[in-house]
């Protein structure tokens, strides 16, 4: 087996493997997947320790990823690191004036960080699928519920504008909802940490009904990943203990004008298809 050059190789070799992971396999594999830069810096015996496995299991998980050991994981993930924060500083040197200090200033380098590196891992052939599933679907469903309500509400509006038929879930009760959906359509389902219980069954539901999967979520260790025929995934660092969702609504408008350029719309904002095209 080849071994991963990249941490995007080596997230998406995790990501294939996921249903068939052991539960201590599969602890280790969600933290590479949702923290490469803590394990960029984080040694074998505190990363067994959090992770409440034995070191040698560590090891041996990095020997089946076609690795000598953990040291080399750890060094696709320092890369990976290195080159998200050039990518932020290319960004913030491209960009405004930084604002003044105390949180503003903060604020601005954080979401700065967040914008460069969604659009920096985005992969051009999910992109591409994502927006030729929803642009050909005879109906779009959306579903994003608590701190993810805005961006489907948003995502759903924009997509009504252009699609023959799109239908918002969460809106009633969610059983009977479900009862509407149909195996040539697609759902777009919108959700990162803690991710909504309803949301997860909804996509599990559309999976188990052979209804194509669009998500958007934070990390490729997300339960709507592992059901979703394409995940686009979106930086959400704050500078509190909550959550920004600015890159998350930022892909979210880029995807729905996608759809609408793919569809012939004649004036689709093309300022945020730039932009993420100079990073794909």
């Amino acid at each position: 087996m080849k071994a991963p050059g990249s941490y995007q190789e080596l997230a998406e070799l995790l990501r294939s493997r996921l249903p068939k992971l052991a539960s201590g396999q599969l602890r280790i594999a969600h933290l590479l997947l949702a923290d490469p830069e803590g394990t960029a810096y984080r040694g074998i015996s505190e990363a067994a320790k959090l992770l409440e496995v034995r070191e040698s299991s560590v090891t041996r998980f990095a020997n089946s990823l076609g690795l000598p050991g953990y040291p080399d994981v750890m060094e696709l993930c320092r890369t990976w690191v290195a080159e998200q924060a050039q990518v932020a500083r290319r960004t913030g040197q491209a960009g405004e004036p930084e604002s003044p200090g105390g949180l503003l200033s903060a604020t601005l380098e954080q979401e700065q960080t967040n914008l460069a590196r969604t659009f920096g891992q985005v992969e051009r052939p999910s992109w591409l699928r994502a927006v030729e599933l929803l642009a050909e679907a005879p109906r779009v469903h959306v579903i994003g519920l608590r701190e993810c309500r805005a961006v489907a509400d948003l995502a759903a509006q924009r997509l009504g504008e252009v699609l023959p038929a799109v239908h918002r879930l969460g809106g009633g009760s969610l059983p009977d909802e479900l009862k509407e959906l149909c195996e040539d359509e697609v759902l777009l389902a919108i959700s990162i940490r803690r991710y909504a219980a309803d949301t997860v069954r909804v996509v599990s539901y559309a999976r188990e009904t052979g209804l194509p999967v669009v998500a958007l979520t934070d990390n490729p260790a997300s339960p709507l990943a592992e059901s979703a025929e394409v995940a686009l995934f979106a930086e959400t660092s704050g500078v509190s203990h909550s959550r920004s969702l600015t890159a998350l609504l930022a892909v979210a408008q880029a995807l729905v004008t996608e759809v609408a350029l793919k569809l012939g719309d004649p004036k689709p904002d093309h300022r945020l298809l730039d932009t993420l095209r100079f990073y794909y």
